[in-house]
């Protein structure tokens, strides 16, 4: 009778298989995709990613002065952040090659202790792999109690070899709650980034 029930009724094996399907997205988005699109963004400069911390010796031989680029800097919170969050600057001008410092402001406005990460892009995407950053407050999470503000620093040299035609940078940063995961992975910080686009489409 069991048998026949399934060949006559087809909801139950529907249901399944739709189950076993719905598994399936999620842990492809969650498990499998972040990581493909982290690397594919490291190799195509996709969504500005940034990439990791820059280690080459700066040559004052490669400093070109003869150009001037302008970085401007933006800041957005994730839906669920609620803190104080922005440039202490909202841009400047450099030359190629040139090692600059500026910071962003962060402030906890909340009542209890919270942890955050900051996840960067850049517009126009292409230029991605000429914007190096050799300390950023994004490399690490950022923990404030209560009330507590901090400035959070960003180094960065734009590359001479930066195409002739780009006179303007955008960079802007998105900062995450991460306050119930404070040891998250790498893999986690590219989901973190994956949501951030999936949201922006």
């Amino acid at each position: 009778m069991i048998k026949r029930f399934w060949q006559n009724n087809s909801t139950p094996t529907l249901c399944i298989k739709l189950g076993l399907t719905a598994v399936a997205m999620f842990v492809f988005a969650l498990f499998i995709m972040p990581p493909m699109y982290d690397l594919f963004c490291e190799v195509t400069g996709l969504n500005g990613k940034t990439g990791e911390r820059y280690t080459q010796a700066v040559n004052a031989e490669e400093l070109d002065n003869s150009r001037i680029i302008k970085v401007r800097f933006l800041a957005a919170n994730n839906e669920y952040m609620p803190w104080e969050f922005r440039p202490t600057v909202t841009s400047v001008l450099v030359h190629p090659g040139e090692p600059t410092d500026i910071r962003y402001f962060a402030k906890n406005n909340t009542g209890h202790d919270m942890t955050a990460q900051a996840i960067p892009s850049l517009t126009p995407s292409d230029v991605a792999r000429y914007f190096h950053k050799t300390e950023c407050f994004c490399f690490n999470q950022q923990p404030l109690i209560a009330g507590e503000s901090a400035e959070l620093g960003l180094s960065f040299i734009v590359d001479p070899d930066i195409p002739a035609n780009v006179k303007t940078i955008t960079l802007m940063y998105t900062l995450f709650d991460v306050t119930q995961h404070p040891k998250t992975s790498v893999i986690n910080m590219s989901t973190l980034e994956y949501v951030q686009l999936a949201t922006l489409e």
